[in-house]
């Protein structure tokens, strides 16, 4: 596996501990629908929170949560609305994405809930 691949796979498991240890239930990773994937899909309370993760080993290149740019965003909210009339979901929607900063054997996650809107 490539560095690189090998990081953001850490990087979903560490978002997923993060997420059930905040009390959220996860219901599938790397949903998968066209050219979309979906990192993470969870729920808690009245929501399903489609939850996209960026790891990066520093932040040289920018934050990690700034490379989920609007086009990103369109093939995440396709896949979700696939998601949603597949599984007949009847949840509010919620899109976060979830940062993490991984350097050594330290991390440093930030959980940005509302973190984009679909448009129309």
């Amino acid at each position: 596996m490539a560095e690189h691949n090998l990081l953001g796979s850490q990087g979903e498991s560490i978002a997923a501990a993060f997420l059930t240890g905040k009390g959220y239930t996860l219901l599938d990773r790397n949903w998968r629908y066209g050219k979309g994937e979906i990192d993470i899909i969870c729920s808690k309370g009245e929501f399903i929170i489609f939850a996209e993760v960026k790891t990066r080993s520093s932040e040289y290149f920018g934050k990690p949560e700034e490379a989920v740019d609007k086009k990103k965003q369109r093939y995440l909210i396709k896949a979700a609305d696939a998601y949603i009339t597949q599984k007949n979901i009847l949840l509010e929607v919620r899109y976060d994405i979830i940062s993490i900063l991984k350097q050594q054997n330290k991390h440093t996650v930030r959980h940005i809930e509302d973190a984009f809107y679909p448009t129309l």
